[in-house]
């Protein structure tokens, strides 16, 4: 089971490295390359929230907006039957595609 490093509604990756005999990851969800490490779980994890930390930053000081992982919105390709399914389904109790593709992820993963 793989784990996830959260903070500040940014999530990252923990990855081990034999070849080098640390802890690395990187940010996900974005599309700026934000990547940590560390020799320790503590240490990845205290990079990892430098890294956000000093992203946020230098966003603020040059004005720009940060990215933010997972705005809600993304591009799924599906079989013809499975859309055309979904699709009926959505007409049938009067719901819009993207409500029914919703409540179809939603009953997965909750």
């Amino acid at each position: 089971m793989s784990s996830l490093l959260s903070y500040k509604n940014y999530y990252g990756t923990v990855e081990y490295s034999r070849e080098d005999s640390c802890l690395f990851g990187k940010v996900i969800g974005i599309k700026s390359l934000l990547s940590y490490e560390g020799d320790s779980v503590k240490e990845l994890e205290q990079d990892f929230r430098d890294v956000i930390d000093g992203y946020l930053e230098d966003c603020l000081e040059r004005q720009v907006e940060p990215e933010q992982s997972y705005k809600g919105t993304f591009n799924v390709r599906i079989s013809p039957e499975l859309h055309r399914n979904i699709a009926v389904y959505a007409i049938e109790h009067g719901k819009s595609l993207n409500a029914a593709v919703e409540e179809a992820i939603g009953n997965l993963v909750r």
